[in-house]
């Protein structure tokens, strides 16, 4: 009797040892973004490595986050690492992201770019991101408003320009950027942070004049003229209209 017990209780402990070995088959995303940003992600599968199988037609390989980051957002997500669909072992292999923003009230007032987790079996050591004490490891960027007129209002639209950046906030080149390898992830969490510049600028050079307290937005040859280059009148300027309506003739502060 006593031996049987003893026997069940090792077997407890071993049963109980191999589930603290089992390793989370996710990773969280997360990211810390300016006021009033949200992000969308889509994380990428592919078959396996060894895997020869397909999924007809790819679908069901992606699953997205926060698409409808308007209605509802939340700033975690837990990704999966390994999927089957259709009976074919997959893998994370990136998570596209988007990094979105509202400037006005209408549905249309809104602009995002893009950054991107890139997942491998292998990378170089340079290319690895590291995970701190806690089991997270940090990306950065910076976002600045791009600002233009258009339509026959001259009404202020808004393009999103994102960078990479390095921790102390110096630009680099391309989108916001990390890569891991896959045993990296297991558990772990991945944060983006995002940063927006203190000032917004022209989209299209030559078409707004930088004066004391703002930008005015060169007329062209008429109100009606779209483009409405400069080319060389610094006298000539014309009044635009702000998101909400707002007739104004300096950007941003609306008036002289």
């Amino acid at each position: 009797m006593k031996q049987a017990l003893r026997i069940a209780s090792l077997s407890g402990l071993a049963i109980t040892a191999g589930c603290a070995n089992t390793q989370p088959n996710t990773f969280t995303f997360t990211a810390d973004l300016p006021p009033d940003f949200a992000y969308q992600a889509v994380a990428v599968y592919v078959p396996a490595k060894g895997q020869t199988c397909t999924v007809p037609g790819g679908r069901n390989t992606e699953v997205g986050y926060n698409l409808e980051w308007r209605k509802s957002y939340q700033p975690n997500s837990e990704i999966d690492l390994y999927r089957t669909v259709s009976g074919c072992p997959l893998v994370i292999y990136r998570v596209k992201l988007e990094i979105n923003s509202a400037y006005g009230n209408d549905w249309g007032d809104i602009s995002g770019d893009s950054a991107v987790v890139a997942i491998r079996d292998e990378l170089e050591p340079r290319y690895k991101g590291a995970f701190n004490e806690l089991d997270e490891s940090v990306f950065y960027g910076q976002c600045q408003w791009l600002f233009r007129t258009a339509g026959s209002k001259r009404r202020i639209v808004k393009i999103l320009d994102c960078k990479k950046t390095n921790p102390q906030g110096e630009l680099g080149r391309g989108r916001p950027f990390s890569a891991y390898t896959l045993d990296q992830l297991s558990g772990k969490t991945v944060r983006m942070k995002i940063k927006l510049a203190d000032e917004e600028r022209p989209a299209i050079g030559d078409t707004w004049v930088k004066v004391t307290n703002g930008w005015k937005r060169c007329m062209g040859e008429n109100f009606e003229d779209q483009d409405a280059y400069c080319f060389g009148n610094y006298k000539d300027f014309s009044g635009f209209q702000m998101p909400d309506g707002q007739k104004c003739t300096i950007y941003p502060g609306c008036m002289e």
